[in-house]
């Protein structure tokens, strides 16, 4: 009945073929149109799994309480010093905050009028006490450096520490550090490069690292959400003030921006890159391949329209149904070519071997229809059940995959017996005079089925022998590992999750009240995995009445100095006198060489020397490399001596609403403590919160609840792939062992696919895993074409046209996968490497195991191998 019923069909679309042509042209060309106003892509890792989860909504609480904290732009700022760095960042985010239209927001995380004015309280007792003495004990010093803020006073100033060493006070190896940086500015000032000179990093307990010379300035930006980028003007113009600014070139910053918006757009970008190119090279390979296949431009036409046709109307309605694709669902494309042109493929070939047979067009056609048709109809049928399979799980990006797969199938189906046929009948191609199956394979048909028991056995050994691999198998949570690592957004990102001060690694916890945080965090501080909690409460020093007293104490000896008016300027003459006096004072304190500190005070003073005798303006060079931070410094000082009294009311308010909701409730930030790129650091820090406080969230906690789902989610789709697609093949064929033998080869090239996979380091994630559900579907298609073909009593299954389709539809998909393998987004090119994996896999088990496991038909005699 059911060849019957496609027969007619096929019938009927060649009868009238203008008619199904021009019907399905006019949908396709609406389909495009819609797909081109309506086409939209979340890059948005975090809505590729149901939004309903438990921790997608304690993540979605959070958000709704602190949106501050998503949707932003951090520009980090880094500087060859902490005050160039201070002074560019804070320039940029006040040139951004003159942009209202572009950007809601512009903060500078602990920067700012309250943090430079209460600084010195946030540090311990002790080590304050210690910088209050070292700074009194320097007053010469910025007397002298504050009345004369130039060359001349600074050398002077070195002349002052000087006569410190010839009195004993200090050592010459004491001022080695400072010396050779001094040496080391004025060297680059000589050689004709930029140079500063930092006096924060002489400071006590100045920490030396790069995250010292580290700002950041938090941007809020407005979202054009109709924009595939939808951050990328507000990016684009962070990036231009910087540049109109000329923080390069005066201060030597770098700016560079991270956070979820630039990261989402340079994802959709990067998924970009090369796409056109080599979209381009896979549709000429695509081409090529059915040309081999099919060897006529006209029959090629009529299967390539037909693609194009299909996933055309295949993307309106994989947009109608899902409103914007992911980076997971939008590889239905990838989907469709390989298995939609399988069926045009399927069809084709038919075609040919019955126009071989009968020689007429009308006839070829409907008889194709006929014998193709049922197990076309039976493999759409099941593919389709195996991609919908997913539909209920919670992994969106694999839910909307296998529903928009799910219908594109049977969309490609139905282009296959109604658009193809009506095609190829007004095209007419010529006769096919050669058979066109693959004799040459008759000798490996041969030993399949002499050898039947010894290749069943082989495979059983390889593929039992194996099992113990997948104990090995790993599957990685991580999302920032499905990211180029060289686009600025991650590269910026990953530098910061090595900066435990950034607290780019950090667990949220949402909590009633701020002693309810409180306690929270006394409670999660004691974990091992746990290197620091943050509250609001954190920004209120302790022991403020003793540290207030030893500010006091600092301002009334160090504040007149720091406020009095400068010298006149010097003239230059006085500048080259005062670098050759500090010369000659170095050269005689460097004297016997070998004295601790003798190497770096020589250095100096053959550096001063240089300056002294170089023109003018390289001297002016040294002076701004030396005073523009010297006079930012003493500025900071000055400011910090004027801390108040810190209680939660004189905290600055956008502070206080980073931390605590209008309506009370208060945010708790955890910080791991260890390798913040170890996957297993990461898992044992969320867990180990979790245990303690089962309402965190966070990216730790988000990365390690989503691998559980999305395996949980395979595992419950493949059960149900699994048990539909046997209710289906045993509706059609009938018998629990024909539906064995069409499972059992998928089955196996399902477990060689993740033994390779071990044995290659090729661990699953996020994207790569959909090579499973195109394993089912492209496996079941193969191996059904198979056993109908074996049920119909055929044999020499190999050299059949059958084998020549599904060798060349495995070629066109492999070329589409190869394209994505090429791809220089890891997650897309992962996909690639497993897809084409699972692939080889697939056809392997469907050519070579599965004839071996059928065996010769029921009731079959000596026949030979059948064209058709």
């Amino acid at each position: 009945m059911l060849k019957s019923l496609i027969a007619s069909v096929v019938a009927r679309c060649t009868h009238r073929p203008w008619l199904i042509i021009l019907g399905w042209v006019v949908l396709a060309v609406a389909a495009g149109v819609y797909t081109a106003d309506n086409f939209a892509i979340s890059t948005d890792i975090g809505k590729l799994l149901d939004p309903n989860l438990s921790f997608q909504k304690q993540d979605q609480k959070v958000r709704d309480a602190f949106p501050q904290q998503s949707e932003t732009i951090v520009a980090v700022v880094d500087a060859p010093t902490p005050e160039q760095a201070s002074v560019a960042a804070h320039l940029l985010a006040e040139r951004l905050r003159q942009n209202p239209t572009l950007f809601k927001d512009v903060q500078e995380p602990g920067s700012g009028p309250f943090f430079d004015k209460n600084g010195l309280l946030f540090l311990p007792e002790q080590q304050l006490e210690q910088t209050a003495g070292q700074l009194t004990d320097a007053s010469p010093l910025l007397a002298t450096l504050a009345g004369d803020p130039s060359l001349r006073g600074i050398t002077q100033g070195l002349s002052l520490a000087l006569k410190g060493v010839e009195t004993g006070r200090l050592t010459l190896a004491n001022l080695a550090p400072v010396l050779d940086k001094g040496s080391e500015t004025i060297e680059t000032v000589l050689a004709g490069k930029p140079a500063s000179f930092s006096f924060q990093e002489l400071l006590p307990a100045a920490p030396d690292q790069p995250s010292a010379r580290l700002r950041f300035v938090t941007i809020h930006p407005m979202l054009d959400y109709s924009s595939i980028e939808p951050g990328k003007e507000a990016s684009d113009a962070v990036r231009k003030a910087a540049v109109d600014l000329g923080l390069p070139q005066k201060y030597q910053a770098r700016v560079r921006l991270t956070g979820a918006v630039p990261i989402a757009d340079e994802e959709f970008a990067t998924i970009q890159e090369g796409a056109l190119g080599h979209g381009i090279a896979t549709i000429v390979i695509v081409l090529v391949i059915l040309w081999l296949a099919l060897r006529s431009g006209r029959i090629i036409f009529a299967v390539f329209a037909n693609m194009v046709v299909g996933l055309a109307v295949t993307a309106a309605l994989g947009l109608i149904m899902v409103g914007a694709l992911n980076l997971i669902s939008v590889a239905f494309a990838v989907l469709f070519i390989g298995l939609g042109v399988d069926f045009g493929i399927q069809y084709a070939v038919r075609y040919r071997t019955e126009r071989h047979a009968s020689g007429g067009l009308q006839d070829a056609l409907v008889r194709a229809g006929a014998n193709a048709g049922p197990q076309l109809t039976l493999a759409a049928a099941a593919v389709a059940a195996g991609f919908l399979s997913f539909l209920p799980t919670a992994y969106r990006g694999v839910s909307e995959l296998g529903q928009i797969a799910g219908v594109g199938m049977i969309i490609a189906f139905i282009t296959s017996i109604t658009l193809l046929p009506a095609l190829l009948k007004v095209l007419n191609p010529p006769g096919e005079p050669d058979d066109i199956g693959y004799r040459f394979l008759a000798p490996v048909d041969d030993f399949l089925e002499r050898r039947r028991i010894l290749v069943l056995a082989g495979t059983a050994i390889v593929v039992l022998a194996g099992l113990p691999l997948l104990f090995y198998l790993r599957f990685d949570f991580n999302p920032i590992n499905l990211r180029s690592r060289t686009v600025e957004s991650i590269s910026t990102y990953l530098d910061l999750r090595r900066n435990p001060n950034a607290g780019g690694n950090g667990i949220d916890v949402l909590t009633p009240s701020l002693k309810d945080a409180d306690a929270v965090a006394a409670r999660l501080a004691k974990l091992p995995e746990v290197s620091r909690t943050i509250t609001l409460s954190s920004f209120i020093p302790d022991a403020q009445d003793k540290k207030l007293a030893v500010v006091a104490k600092m301002k009334e000896e160090l504040g007149d100095i720091l406020t009095g008016p400068p010298d006149p300027a010097p003239t230059d003459a006085e500048t080259i006198t005062a670098l050759r006096t500090t010369a000659d004072q170095l050269k005689s304190l460097a004297t016997p060489a070998d004295k601790p500190g003798a190497t770096s005070a020589t250095r100096l003073a053959t550096a001063l020397t240089k300056l002294s005798a170089a023109k003018e303006d390289v001297r002016q060079r040294a002076e701004a490399a030396f005073v523009a931070p010297l006079k930012v410094s003493l500025a900071d000082l000055n400011t910090r001596l004027q801390a108040q009294p810190v209680a939660r009311d004189t905290l600055p308010a956008q502070l206080v609403r980073d931390w605590i909701t209008p309506d009370g409730r208060a945010r708790v930030e955890v910080d791991p403590k260890g390798d913040p790129e170890d996957n297993e650091v990461t898992r044992r820090f969320a867990d180990a919160v979790l245990a303690v406080q089962p309402n965190a969230s966070g990216g730790p906690v988000s990365i390690l609840e989503s691998g559980k789902t999305i395996v949980r989610a395979f595992i419950e789709a493949g059960i149900w792939a699994i048990l539909s697609i046997a209710v289906i093949l045993f509706i059609v064929l009938r018998r629990v062992s024909d539906v064995l033998l069409t499972l059992i080869p998928l089955m196996v090239a399902g477990i060689l696919t993740l033994e390779i996979s071990v044995l290659i380091g090729m661990p699953l994630n996020f994207a790569n895993i959909i090579a499973l559900p195109l394993l089912l579907g492209l496996g079941v298609a193969f191996k059904i074409y198979y056993i109908m073909a074996w049920r119909a009593g055929q044999t020499g299954l190999l050299q059949t046209s059958l084998t020549r389709a599904v060798i060349f539809s495995a070629m066109t998909t492999a070329t589409a996968f190869g394209s994505l393998w090429l791809s220089s987004h890891p997650g897309t090119s992962s996909m690639g490497k497993l897809l084409a994996l699972s692939l080889a896999c697939t056809l392997a088990a469907a050519v070579l195991f599965q004839p071996a496991l059928m065996g010769r038909p029921r009731g079959s005699g000596d026949g030979s191998a059948d064209g058709a």
